[in-house]
């Protein structure tokens, strides 16, 4: 608003002049406040809010961590973390006959609270029987300690899987067998895959997103805490509506059959430091899922998601999204319309994207 009105009472050598004169005190500024941290957080309090909603997310996500240790949830991001942890610990080489003081005993009354507030058989839950499990072969090659007996007490006197078909504890990997997929097959699959914009108008089967999905669970997640959930739409209407919310869809959102929304959610983290890894996760879940949409003659176009104040707004409102939720990218799907045509996009040359140090 502001802009046309300046364009509409300065010559175009006056408009010129004054985005010279506003370029160069922006660049004095910025030069000024990235001489410290204390100058770069007096920028954006008082020159920009563009951090705004990633400091009140990320505040939210650690209200709502410290409150879902409370709730009966069906999956719970502590007792992952520490699980995988436990993990970690009994696969090292040479393993240390005592380890895990310092988690072990939350980690016990985590899944205590976990399988008492659930009521039911350990069998029906894979995360409690993972946990079982994990926690069992623990006690087993743990050496002698009273932080680690009292935690062991508490563990046995908790029921146990009423079935237990499958061991999830750590294994060892079978080096003689070959990869069923070889190099040249992936490679074929990775120039196979183009973000594909045109589609026909042809129902998804939701089984075959739901085998693709099924793909990208197995994608690695910092300590397993799988941090991200795909929000899927297939209903026209409702998928014409959330398709046009990001930029870059213009002109050709009308004619997908499925959006999908990548969530993350940074309720899964105690601190700041792990902010950015919900973006991480739910990026290596979201190429797996891509590819195997491939593998079953479907394309796919990752769509970016900017942090733009309004659009997060409307995306937020139409998701019922909280505060901590935030959206990683979208992602269209469909069968691809043979008549439409997509983009060479042309890759850098290895020598640029490589570096051996």
């Amino acid at each position: 608003m502001l802009e046309k009105f300046i364009k509409s009472i300065l010559p175009a050598s006056g408009v010129e002049q004054l985005k010279k004169l506003v370029e160069g005190i922006t660049n004095s500024t910025l030069r000024v406040a990235v001489s410290s941290r204390l100058l770069s957080s007096l920028y954006y309090i008082l020159l920009s809010k563009d951090f705004s909603r990633e400091n009140q997310a990320v505040i939210y996500g650690k209200l709502k961590y410290i409150e879902d240790l409370q709730s009966n949830l069906e999956s719970q991001y502590l007792l992952r973390r520490n699980i995988h942890r436990l993990e970690k610990g009994i696969i090292m080489k040479p393993r240390r006959d005592i380890f895990a003081l310092d988690y072990i005993e939350e980690t016990v009354k985590c899944y205590e609270k976990s399988v008492l507030e659930k009521g039911k058989d350990i069998s029906e839950s894979t995360e409690l029987q993972w946990a079982h499990d994990v926690l069992e072969q623990y006690f087993n090659v743990a050496g002698s300690n009273s932080v680690i007996e009292e935690a062991k007490r508490k563990f046995l006197a908790l029921d146990k899987p009423s079935k237990n078909e499958i061991q999830r504890v750590p294994y060892k990997r079978n080096t003689d067998e070959r990869s069923p997929v070889n190099y040249d097959d992936l490679l074929k699959l990775a120039y196979r895959r183009r973000s594909v914009r045109w589609y026909l108008q042809k129902p998804v089967p939701r089984e075959l997103i739901d085998k693709a999905v099924a793909v990208a669970t197995l994608s690695p997640s910092a300590c397993n805490r799988q941090p991200f959930e795909f929000h899927i739409f297939d209903d026209p209407d409702v998928v014409k509506r959330v398709a046009s919310i990001p930029m870059g869809t213009k002109g050709f959102s009308h004619n997908f059959p499925v959006i999908v929304v990548v969530v993350g959610k940074l309720r899964a983290y105690f601190s700041e430091r792990d902010r950015h890894v919900i973006y991480i996760d739910g990026s290596l879940a979201s190429m797996s899922f891509m590819y195997a949409l491939e593998t079953l003659g479907l394309s796919s176009c990752p769509i970016n998601w900017p942090d733009i104040e309004d659009r997060e707004r409307v995306m937020a409102a139409t998701l019922g999204l909280e505060p901590d939720e935030r959206v990683v990218m979208l992602i269209s799907v469909g069968y691809a319309d043979p008549e439409g045509m997509i983009p060479y996009s042309q890759k850098k040359e290895l020598d640029l994207l490589r570096r051996y140090h």
